[in-house]
């Protein structure tokens, strides 16, 4: 949610950051509608006034006999008339939040100008890319030829966008899972949350989710969701609290089953575990002050960047231009992972620095040491990382001309000193 306060300080600029994600200038309008409603409001608060002051004179002149029909007609007016401006203000009140709770959050001034993907900016690259004397495989076809990945069974089972994995498989992911949140949790300082999957409009809301795309969830039959993402209860369990400066930051990672529904993505990544409507992922969310929070955006990427490293999977640090800069994001770093069987990057994790944007949202405050009013903190959230995505890279990346798959040093431990998988 935007401040009205800094909107009408510099429309101007609102203005200009909106124009910079493509849209349509909204401040004079906004501004017209907050200009009418403290009008009504103002004339409302003089209208209870005069009605107050009429009560006080009607009592008296009752008991004394006199005639009061004219100050109880008066009185009966302006109860009429503090309906209507009432009703007026609700109504403005309305229109004001319905625009601004569509409305995508402010970018940060070093967010790079570009319409879409194309225009992201590479900040570095880490690792060196497999070479291989055979044409690499994808994961579904290494997957399914070693009798482990079987869609087929998810389809009958659920439809499209599901995956069955089965023994060894099965186990690398769930070491995947449990190597991530044991990495974040021993050495990074999250604490290791178990959150539901299934929140309310309040959460989903207090997180940019509702109302702008509810068409990206699964609501149940009783008026909950499931989650996108352990980003929404992560970040809303901090909802309408007001925290002490010294409890921040505040850090949080979870592992999570995620639900989307994948609207709008039909034909993209049909085959193989890209784009699922059930997935898993470790998730980090940190709240912490305006003045520490660009720092904290850089550590949170470090630490999904230190799992990519300990896997040895090829990546890329990419920072998102103004057309391809989530709802939410202030700013967002993509990780995007060397994949041999596409001979492509595709992002692995996103780790995004909201600023106050959610904050404001689900009314989550701070007090600032030293005293004084309570403050909005700012809160980040990335991926640490998407488990399946991860699952995809290890096996492409450390793939055999026999269609095995030697498993990373560090997640043997995991799986029981297993080395390598095959049929």
């Amino acid at each position: 949610m935007h401040d009205i306060r800094a909107l009408r300080a510099d429309p101007a600029a609102f203005d200009a950051d909106l124009a910079r994600r493509g849209l349509e200038p909204v401040a004079q309008k906004i501004l017209s509608w907050d200009e009418e409603r403290r009008a009504a409001q103002t004339a409302l608060q003089e209208k209870q006034t005069r009605r107050k002051a009429l009560a006080r004179e009607i009592g008296p002149l009752k008991r004394d006999g006199g005639d009061t029909s004219a100050l109880e007609a008066e009185a009966v007016a302006l109860r009429t008339d503090m309906e209507t401006l009432e009703a007026t203000v609700a109504a403005l009140e309305g229109n004001t939040t319905a625009l601004l709770e569509t409305l995508p959050n402010r970018l940060d001034p070093s967010v790079p100008d570009g319409a879409d993907e194309t225009a992201n900016v590479v900040q570095h690259e880490w690792g060196t890319r497999p070479t291989f004397a055979f044409t690499p495989r994808q994961h579904f076809e290494l997957g399914e030829a070693l009798g482990q990945m079987d869609f087929g069974t998810a389809a009958k089972l659920s439809g499209a966008r599901f995956v069955v994995l089965r023994g060894a498989l099965a186990r690398l992911a769930r070491a995947l899972g449990q190597f991530m949140l044991d990495l974040h949790v021993d050495q990074h300082g999250y604490t290791e949350t178990q959150v539901p999957v299934l929140v309310n409009d309040a959460a989903m809301y207090g997180t940019d989710k509702l109302p702008k795309f509810s068409d990206q969830s699964f609501r149940t039959e009783d008026g909950r969701w499931l989650i996108p993402t352990a980003e929404v209860p992560l970040t809303a369990s901090v909802a309408g609290e007001i925290l002490d400066a010294d409890s921040l930051p505040r850090r949080m990672t979870a592992l999570s089953q995620c639900f989307r529904s994948e609207a709008g993505s039909a034909g993209r990544d049909v085959r193989g575990m890209l784009r699922q409507h059930q997935f898993e992922k470790v998730e980090m969310v940190s709240v912490t002050t305006p003045e520490e929070s660009d720092a904290e955006h850089e550590r949170m990427t470090r630490c999904a960047e230190a799992v990519l490293e300990k896997l040895g999977i090829p990546y890329r640090r990419v920072l998102l231009c103004t057309g391809d800069t989530g709802f939410g994001a202030a700013k967002t770093f993509d990780l995007e992972a060397w994949l041999p069987g596409q001979d492509a990057w595709r992002e692995i994790s996103s780790c995004s620095n909201t600023q106050d944007f959610q904050a404001r949202r689900m009314n989550a405050r701070f007090r600032p040491q030293g005293g004084g009013a309570p403050l909005f903190p700012h809160t980040l959230n990335g991926s640490g990382l998407a488990v399946g995505r991860t699952l995809i890279a290890v096996m492409e990346n450390n793939q055999h001309e026999d269609g095995s798959i030697s498993i990373p040093a560090v997640l043997r431990p995991y799986m029981g000193g297993l080395e390598k998988i095959s049929a």
